[in-house]
């Protein structure tokens, strides 16, 4: 873990290697294009699986509109298994304010190797990237309040720096991604309390907000955000995943399992369950795997393109 005193210096300009990454990537058009890794496809609003060939667009580039924090981890690290959803809980709570980007080691050598360059020698690792510098800042895993008290420490520092990147004027943020409201917005109670992580708070102010106004989205939106949370804090994820296909006929154990997945940013996953659930069920099992998949979809902007994928897929399995 950092100390207290984030120290700013030393940063590692990723020009080179966003030049090189784009070099490749031409490179790779020209000859016929190469697929993105399948984990990339699985990429959540705020928790984008990386690989080799998509670092320099979800990381570099995404960095100078949002921090990103990148965590380096493997299949076979015991600590990167506790780290990680503790990682990615947090990247949820924060609703856009920064992203995590998940670098499998093993999948991606050229990453790991450039971990590797920075004189890392163990995983996890978790790295800052903020207007395309990049600032180590975790190294081993750590209980849930340590992480939590670092990364505010380590947004503090950058605030304190000027070093944060500002959208331009008059240029709106990118989808999915939560803004600070302002002291008299009608959201700043909800959104002050998912920053703190009272999900129990978030939920009542969500819901006073929409017993008076049925119809606000945003607010609809982060109702659905806190519940999710609220629902997969009292699940154990791997075994929750485990029971789901252990019980393929199980509506209620394909319901939290997908609750993990999308929590984790393995939307298509959990889209792909329930639709999986609704055609094999029926009567109320299949009512309530319907309900919970549209549910699902109201955590995600109505334009997002895996959302229109999986209605339509959801209109064939009932009609």
């Amino acid at each position: 873990m950092p100390s207290r005193d984030f120290s700013l210096h030393g940063a590692i300009d990723l020009g080179a290697r966003q030049a090189a990454t784009r070099k490749q990537q031409e490179r790779q058009a020209q000859g016929g294009g190469a697929a993105a890794g399948a984990a990339g496809g699985a990429a959540g609003q705020y928790v984008v699986d990386v690989t080799d060939e998509t670092f320099n667009t979800e990381v570099v580039e995404r960095s100078q509109s949002v921090p990103v924090l990148v965590d380096f981890w493997a299949e076979w690290c015991g600590p990167c298994k506790q780290l990680g959803p503790i990682l990615e809980k947090l990247a949820t709570e924060a609703a856009g304010r920064w992203v995590l980007a998940k670098v499998d080691i093993d999948a991606n050598p050229q990453l790991g190797a450039y971990m590797q360059q920075m004189g890392v020698r163990g995983i996890p690792f978790v790295a800052a990237v903020v207007g395309g510098q990049l600032l180590p800042f975790l190294n081993g895993a750590a209980p849930e309040a340590q992480v939590r008290e670092a990364i505010d420490q380590l947004f503090e520092a950058l605030r304190k720096e000027g070093i944060l990147p500002d959208a331009p004027e008059g240029e709106q943020a990118a989808p999915g991604a939560a803004q600070d409201a302002p002291a008299d917005s009608p959201y700043a109670a909800a959104e002050d309390a998912l920053t703190r992580g009272d999900l129990d708070a978030a939920k009542a102010e969500f819901q006073r907000i929409l017993a008076a106004n049925p119809r606000d989205v945003q607010a609809k939106q982060g109702l659905g955000l806190a519940e999710l949370s609220l629902r997969v804090r009292s699940l154990d994820p791997e075994r929750a995943v485990q029971e789901a296909g252990e019980k393929p006929g199980d509506v209620q154990a394909q319901i939290n399992a997908s609750d993990v997945e999308i929590m984790s940013g393995r939307v298509e996953d959990a889209f792909t369950r329930l639709l999986n659930a609704v055609r094999g069920s029926a009567g109320d099992d299949r009512d309530a795997a319907r309900k919970h998949l549209l549910s699902l979809f109201d955590l995600l902007p109505s334009d997002d393109p895996r959302v229109a994928k999986a209605r339509r897929s959801l209109q064939a399995a009932l009609f």
